[in-house]
């Protein structure tokens, strides 16, 4: 079974691996030593057939180093929506699909755990209070996406017997799921939902997915997790539901905007547990983004398949 997440294309025959690492960056030294490790001949991006991308929060510069002789650029992070103009139909791209999976979903599963156990509010205690918290075992979940983040929570999930559900474009079952449902089925989906994880790409058809009226069809001991893209969500319809008490709380990894001002109503409502982004820190990521790297370059040498490769028709 093909994992979207990891689509593959090929670049036929063997090649000799030149290959630029830019800009000049913190990054740079750790993704060089990965190409090297895997046969790539460092050059400068004017004579290199290939790109790859170590500045993530500076997408505005890549343009001044692509070159038509670049045939495959590699860029550093799952989320493309900064590039995605740019990206063309002249070369092969890929992203960091997959990469960070394991450890933003290590973040939602401790995010999750930490609201149903009311450690949020246990945080902030002066006194002993009065006791709090429920059971993630036996939750009914609901992870909105189908690709990396969700196949590497439902392994953390599978000892708390939760029942599993994915909302995905494919039909295709997800290993360690119940079922699989798609994105028309989601509002019928939301009744039954204890925790609800919203994990899928950034796309114009998934932007505001969670709204006011989706988030009023869940039941009221509810938890929203939000490690994918900010704009997934309604922000004004969220503090709205958490103000009202409509849902038990909200985890986000991600706001819209973001970074959240430090005077947004979010800040100081007790059942949200708000992190700065930090699913996957630039510094954890890097290691992993290096292993990556090695073994693309090595396919990419060899003409073999290639991993993360963009597909601009879904967006991501």
């Amino acid at each position: 079974m093909k994992n979207k997440t990891l689509q593959k294309v090929a670049l036929p025959g063997s090649r000799e691996g030149l290959i630029a690492v830019e800009p000049n960056n913190w990054r740079k030294e750790a993704l060089v030593a990965a190409t090297e490790r895997a046969g790539g001949t460092i050059c400068s991006f004017k004579e290199a057939s290939a790109l790859i991308w170590a500045a993530p929060e500076e997408p505005e510069r890549l343009p001044s180093y692509l070159r038509n002789s670049h045939e495959w650029v590699q860029l550093p992070y799952a989320g493309i929506e900064p590039f995605i103009d740019m990206i063309d139909n002249q070369r092969l791209w890929t992203c960091g699909k997959s990469v960070y999976s394991s450890a933003v979903a290590e973040h939602a599963l401790a995010m999750v755990l930490a609201l149903k156990r009311g450690l949020v509010g246990y945080s902030s205690s002066r006194d002993w209070g009065t006791p709090t918290g429920s059971n993630l075992f036996g939750s009914r979940v609901l992870i909105l996406g189908g690709g990396g983040i969700a196949e590497a929570l439902i392994p953390l999930l599978t000892p708390f017997n939760c029942s599993i559900s994915i909302i995905r474009n494919s039909s295709l079952p997800v290993i360690g799921s119940d079922r699989v449902l798609s994105l028309d089925e989601l509002e019928s989906a939301l009744p039954e939902t204890d925790v609800l994880f919203v994990a899928l790409a950034l796309t114009n058809e998934t932007e505001g997915v969670i709204n006011k009226k989706r988030l009023g069809l869940l039941p009221q001991e509810a938890i929203l997790i939000n490690v994918a893209r900010g704009r997934h969500v309604v922000t004004k319809d969220l503090v709205e539901a958490l103000e009202s008490n409509s849902i038990a709380g909200a985890g986000l990894d991600v706001t819209e905007p973001e970074p959240l001002p430090d005077d947004h109503p979010l800040w100081k409502i007790q059942n949200c547990l708000i992190t700065p982004h930090t699913g996957n820190t630039p510094e954890m990521g890097l290691e992993l983004l290096a292993d990556r790297i090695e073994d693309n370059v090595s396919r990419y040498i060899a003409g073999d398949f290639l991993l993360g490769c963009i597909d601009l028709e879904a967006g991501y």
